[in-house]
């Protein structure tokens, strides 16, 4: 028997294989003669359920209690069909249907290069007839539960992608799907298409509480949108008024405009997310949202490095085509590194599932959000919060070093004291708001996670207005130097 067949496969056998025996009981299930209205199909690991249809369809529940080889130690799984299932293949061909239901209680079928494990070890799939049904106004309801909470990790529901992958028969994804948590030990998949489903979870921080959500997301609408127009303005003042650009205003200028790239794409994030979007589009944004914050802090590290240079080395500071160079590493860096994520593994980029809590009520409502974010824990350790941390210590290792420098400036030239004075409070303005408010992001933890929450959305979000006041005001002094310059070359000429 073919689901025996199923069953005998190595787990080392081709992916091939696996897509044939699949696609070939698929075959024989639809075309399999039975009398009354459904056939049970069991063994201990698979389960397949044939039902016939007509065009009168009311909608269809099934549950795991029904089964009898699901041990009763696992987690109850159920799938909810609505009446809208039937329209579109009885418009074509208004015969008889088939809805054939096949469940594995193992992921041996299903194996890719994801490292995230699936709930259960289950996959609950469905088909009607031969053809595909998609874009369901009225989703299908695939229930999972476990017989522990679930609050500990976070869940995404899926679907097999057949084709996505080269090297296997599909990939997980999430298109389509919207993840819920009616309770602590329940996961619910509300998916507009019929497939091979199942639930991807991983080891989270606690859930964000679903109160602070509206202020957290009022609060970066706001900042991301005032530091846009802040960096608009700050780019349109510099080539409006520039007269040839020294390398200092070329570094901010570039550090502006990876800053605005990066709030432009964040507030498109949530938006694109949602599943009526296609999938290509979330990921292709997720890739361009991942290159602006390695490129901002790529410029901020280098905004670090040229104060080293300015304070360190002001006898010998030109270096042959210095701003070509260092726009080669502020963009050309970040641009390697997105696109050879791409090139070996595009599953990488993606919806993003943030859990969220409700401390109303009973305590047990869950639900998520998504946004197109990096979505493998490996890159998001190593190249977000990696590189931000190495950024974040090397600007804060040059703000303590270049306190320090200017610091003995003043103890040895008493005559310079208030321009010492006035230098420090420079550097200390530019360094922090050049990378240190990041740092905030490693206190997400115990009683430092909710001020840790506002203090880092609000000043990141509003990075550019703060850089562009800092613009404003080191515009003003140096026209009041020149200023103060002519003034005393006019009282010159006058004495002559």
């Amino acid at each position: 028997m073919l689901l025996k067949n199923l069953e005998r496969m190595p787990r080392r056998a081709g992916s091939t294989n696996f897509s044939y025996l699949i696609h070939d009981l698929e075959r024989r299930l639809l075309g399999i003669n039975f009398s009354g209205f459904n056939l049970t199909l069991e063994t201990p690991t698979i389960q397949t359920l044939v039902f016939k249809l007509d065009c009168n369809f009311a909608g269809l529940s099934l549950n795991s209690n029904a089964l009898k080889h699901v041990p009763k130690t696992w987690g109850r799984h159920a799938m909810q069909f609505p009446t809208e299932l039937t329209q579109k293949a009885c418009r074509t061909r208004p015969k008889e249907l088939r809805l054939i239901c096949i469940y594995f209680f193992t992921n041996r079928f299903f194996q890719n290069n994801n490292n995230l494990s699936l709930l259960n070890n289950y996959v609950l799939g469905a088909q009607l007839g031969h053809g595909h049904v998609n874009n369901l106004t009225e989703p299908i309801n695939i229930s999972f539960w476990h017989n522990q909470s679930l609050e500990s990790h976070t869940m995404t529901c899926v679907y097999w992608k057949e084709g996505a992958s080269k090297r296997y028969w599909g990939v997980w994804s999430p298109e389509g799907c919207r993840t819920e948590h009616p309770s602590p030990s329940q996961v619910l998949c509300r998916c507009n298409h019929l497939s091979y489903f199942a639930v991807l979870m991983q080891l989270s921080t606690a859930p964000l509480p679903v109160e602070l959500l509206a202020p957290l997301t009022y609060i970066s609408l706001v900042g991301c949108s005032v530091s846009i127009v802040a960096s608009l303005l700050t780019l349109l003042l510099h080539f409006h008024t520039r007269k040839q650009s020294d390398s200092i205003t070329c570094i901010h200028m570039n550090l502006h405009a990876s800053v605005l790239l990066l709030n432009v794409t964040f507030l498109l994030s949530p938006v694109l997310a949602k599943p009526s979007v296609p999938g290509s589009v979330c990921v292709a944004l997720a890739a361009v949202l991942h290159y602006a914050l390695l490129s901002c802090l790529t410029w901020m590290a280098i905004e670090g490095f040229n104060l080293y240079l300015l304070l360190g080395r002001v006898y010998n500071i030109y270096i042959r085509r210095y701003v070509l160079k260092l726009c080669t590493v502020g963009w050309g860096v970040p641009a390697f590194l997105v696109l050879f994520l791409l090139a070996i593994k595009s599953s990488v980029y993606g919806p993003r599932a943030i859990p969220l809590s409700d401390s109303h009520g009973n305590g047990t409502g869950f639900q998520n959000m998504s946004i197109c974010w990096v979505q493998s824990p490996g890159v998001h350790g190593v190249l977000v919060m990696g590189y931000g941390g190495l950024t974040a210590l090397f600007n804060l290792v040059v703000l303590a070093w270049a306190m320090w420098v200017l610091r003995r400036l003043k103890v040895r030239e008493k005559a310079l004291g208030p321009r010492a004075c006035r230098d420090t409070v420079t550097v200390l303005g530019l360094t922090v708001l050049l990378g240190t408010t990041w740092a905030l992001a490693f206190f997400s933890f115990g009683v430092f996670l909710l001020p840790q929450l506002f203090l880092f959305t609000i000043f990141n979000s509003l990075y550019s207005f703060f850089l562009f006041l800092w613009f404003c005001s080191q515009r003003c002094r140096s026209e009041a130097r020149v200023e103060a310059k002519m003034e005393t070359f006019s009282s010159s000429q006058t004495m002559q």
